[in-house]
């Protein structure tokens, strides 16, 4: 557990940090929805469109490192502030990205904000974890997910005010990057006076004269921390098996039921609203009735199942199945970081940093399912068959996060 001021509660840093996670959320949802308008807009090619994924993911590996040096220097909420000032940068260069067309400019918006996310992801990740009891750490990013994908459901709800989402002129998408830049330096402006106690993980502040026993105090590097490590290779398969369905499921639906499908932009829904139910799930039950080990080990027997109704059944079935992968992975980031940042001590922020750059999992795995489903494909479009076989890849990416929720965590209790 943190180490807090004596009588510090948990209620208002949660409060605050639940408000930070639903504007991210509220961001995210608005430029998730403009962002693949500007890339139509600036007419990309394939290339440029694979540009645009290494612009977003690569922030994380590039400045992964660097942000926990920034963390250890600052502090937790120093960079919480420094994270959505750099994020405000990137969301208002979208402004002349669009203005003048230009695509260099979009690619650095898109990279700034990854950074900006990076720094965000390696503070407010461990600092929601060690706030409160150990045991707890997942319910507690549960109710941050609820926060965030509500918000995240708003974002074009909230669009519908100043734009005819149908029909966007590429002349009107100014206001809404500049709302949203506003919103964002206010709400670190709101964060830097706001009465968030800064917090240490247990063995953080020790030195020669003062040794507490824990596991980090005779390491001298967070890579002799082989759970850390494995944790980090969990989180990169998690957030892959995340995005993959999202990324993947209209395609599917369009294979299942015809390219002439009406609406096939409704099945989007079906992974979030899983993943919304998994949530609530998690906030109700860890730790309760349920352990976060335990629900890890769960759930990631559920994402296997759902898994290989999605490959096995009928794809009027099948396409169901993802709901339940949304399901399964709800739980799972909010399990893997607690133990895997577990006794680190010393090397939390640092190993903070390193799990965050496991993030790039979310362009790895699609990338790498986009060229499985190439592959199997035998016509012009790819049929159902062809994204069952390209959907094995979410078999090895389950098992690896069980066999971590199961051995890999033990690591370093032999």
């Amino acid at each position: 557990m943190a180490k807090t001021e004596k009588g510090n509660t948990l209620v208002i840093p949660l409060l605050i940090v639940g408000i930070l996670f639903f504007v991210i959320g509220f961001g995210v949802g608005i430029s998730g929805f403009l962002t693949p308008f500007l890339k139509d807009a600036l007419h990309l090619s394939v290339a440029q469109s694979y540009l645009v994924t290494a612009a977003i993911f690569s922030a994380f590996v590039v400045f992964g490192s660097p942000a926990g040096w920034v963390i250890k220097k600052v502090g937790y909420k120093k960079s919480i502030v420094f994270s959505l000032l750099i994020m405000a940068v990137g969301m208002v260069l979208f402004v002349p990205s669009a203005g003048l067309s230009s695509f260099p400019v979009f690619l650095l918006a898109l990279f700034i904000g990854g950074i900006g996310n990076t720094l965000l992801q390696a503070s407010v990740n461990p600092y929601v974890t060690i706030i409160g009891p150990h045991e707890s750490a997942a319910m507690r990013m549960c109710l941050m997910g609820i926060m965030n994908k509500l918000a995240w459901w708003m974002g074009p709800v909230f669009l519908g005010l100043f734009l005819d989402l149908k029909n966007v002129q590429l002349n009107q998408v100014s206001f809404p990057f500049y709302i949203v830049t506003g919103i964002l330096i206010v709400l670190s402006v709101f964060i830097y006076f706001a009465p968030l106690p800064e917090v240490k993980a247990a063995g953080e502040d020790e030195t020669e004269e003062n040794i507490i026993s824990t596991y980090a105090s005779g390491k001298t590097s967070v890579f002799q921390m082989p759970h850390l490590l494995l944790g980090v290779i969990a989180l990169f398969f998690y957030v892959g098996v995340e995005t993959l369905p999202m990324a993947s499921i209209i395609g599917f639906a369009k294979a299942v039921f015809g390219e002439d499908v009406a609406n096939p932009e409704g099945y989007a829904k079906y992974v979030p609203i899983g993943m919304f139910v998994g949530y609530v799930f998690g906030v109700l039950m860890i730790p309760k009735v349920i352990s976060q080990t335990n629900a890890l080990k769960l759930f990631t027997s559920i994402g296997l199942v759902a898994s290989l109704c999605v490959v096995f059944l009928p794809g009027e079935m099948g396409i169901y199945g993802m709901i339940a992968v949304g399901f399964a992975n709800s739980i799972l980031w909010g399990a893997i970081w607690p133990l895997a940042i577990a006794d680190l001590g010393k090397f939390t922020k640092t190993g903070a940093s390193l799990l965050v750059m496991g993030i790039v999992g979310g362009a790895v795995l699609p990338l790498l399912f986009g060229f499985l489903l190439d592959t199997f494909k035998t016509s012009e479009l790819s049929t159902v068959a062809d994204y069952q076989q390209a959907y094995w890849i979410l078999l090895p990416a389950y098992l690896f996060i069980f066999y971590f929720g199961t051995i890999g965590y033990k690591i370093r209790k032999k």
